[in-house]
């Protein structure tokens, strides 16, 4: 029995009331109800979609991420570079094009959480703002972006 979508996805916060604005003040999330768990659980809404944060002081996976998109990359790299949310160094360290021309960079949330950011061509950025852009390797049908 094939999986038709997801709903949601999951992460930790180490406190939740930081990460709630952070996701608010960054993309937009809409905080909607969330039941009466075990534990503190918060919810957002992305879209059709939902973010699940739970409490949990444990530290964040190193690769484990999600990713979003987001109506203007640009602003985004804007406000990650003057919050210093953006990763510093590393592999996630650079904003990335994929050889589909898609474009990514990482930031990491108060919790230390990886958040993939996409934006979908390359070529309507303005390389003056963005900087320098990596491009990755591979063939030219490994897209990030599929056709429903």
């Amino acid at each position: 029995m094939p999986a038709t979508g997801f709903t949601h996805v999951s992460i930790s916060a180490r406190d939740l009331d930081e990460s709630v604005r952070f996701y608010r003040d960054f993309f937009g999330m809409e905080e909607v109800p969330s039941p009466d768990f075990s534990g503190p659980v918060r919810w957002l809404r992305v879209g059709g979609l939902q973010l699940h944060l739970f409490l949990d002081e444990g530290p964040a996976p190193t690769r484990h991420h999600f990713a979003l998109d987001v109506d203007d990359f640009e602003e985004v790299y804007r406000k990650a570079q003057e919050t210093g949310a953006q990763v510093a160094s590393g592999n996630y360290s650079t904003v990335r094009e994929l050889p589909d021309g898609a474009v990514q960079m990482y930031l990491k949330d108060p919790a230390g959480n990886l958040v993939e950011v996409n934006w979908p061509d390359v070529n309507t950025l303005d390389t003056e703002l963005i900087g320098e852009i990596r491009k990755i390797d591979g063939p030219p049908d490994a897209a990030l972006y599929m056709e429903p």
